[in-house]
């Protein structure tokens, strides 16, 4: 059994694009939590309504602890590897990771699935692994197509195989309740390596594994 680097994997994923700060999450959440006061106040919402009197805190915690952790190399999950003893050859398939972010231009949510494939070399990874890994990148303010590459980019290198296969499909808030409101279009991304890019044969499997872009439910 083999444990990731979590410092070594981040420095080869395309990275989102961060200040350096050295504020601890406590400090972060009090900043957030005057911010968000003022914003409210000047939208005129009365914040001495027991309704709203602790929004900015909840704010802030949500921001910190839930939606966005994802921006903290320490949150980055305990991947352990085991070594491929059966030999294990096909490829392994994970349809339907429930994939939640949230769009870094109007910071409203995209709500989505990711699937997965891969061929084992010597090692493999734990299925709720993927799970972990689709979540951390997906909490941060995010594009989808980066998100999609960053999901196959650190698999690529925990697996230490190009045979890997990931697609994106996602409905974006942005796009559904505000401007064209357009309330049935959703957006597919992937990126295919290795076998899945280069045989037709393990792309169609893959491909035909995962439900069609008009069949993917939130």
């Amino acid at each position: 059994m083999s444990m990731i680097d979590p410092k070594a994997l981040l420095k080869k994923v395309t990275p989102t694009p961060q200040i350096a700060t050295t504020m601890t999450s406590e400090e972060k959440k009090t900043k957030i939590t005057a911010l968000f006061t003022e914003i409210m106040n000047t939208l005129g919402l009365d914040l001495n309504d027991d309704s709203l009197a602790e929004t900015p805190h909840r704010v802030a915690k949500m921001y910190v602890d839930e939606i966005f952790y994802g921006l903290a190399e320490s949150s980055f999950p305990k991947i352990t590897l085991v070594e491929n003893k059966f030999d294990y050859d096909h490829a392994v398939i994970e349809v339907n990771i429930v994939t939640n972010s949230h769009c870094e231009h109007h910071f409203v949510p995209i709500i989505g699935k990711t699937h997965i494939a891969y061929i084992p070399g010597k090692k493999v990874i734990g299925l709720s692994k993927l799970n972990r890994i689709v979540d951390y990148f997906a909490k941060r303010p995010q594009i989808q197509e980066r998100l999609t590459l960053q999901i196959h980019q650190a698999l690529c290198e925990i697996l230490g195989t190009e045979d890997v296969a990931v697609v994106t499909d996602a409905m974006h808030a942005c796009v559904k309740t505000r401007g064209i409101k357009d309330v049935t279009s959703m957006t597919r991304t992937s990126k295919l390596s290795g076998v899945f890019k280069e045989d037709s044969c393990h792309r169609a499997e893959f491909m035909q594994a995962i439900p069609r872009v008009q069949e993917v439910v939130y």
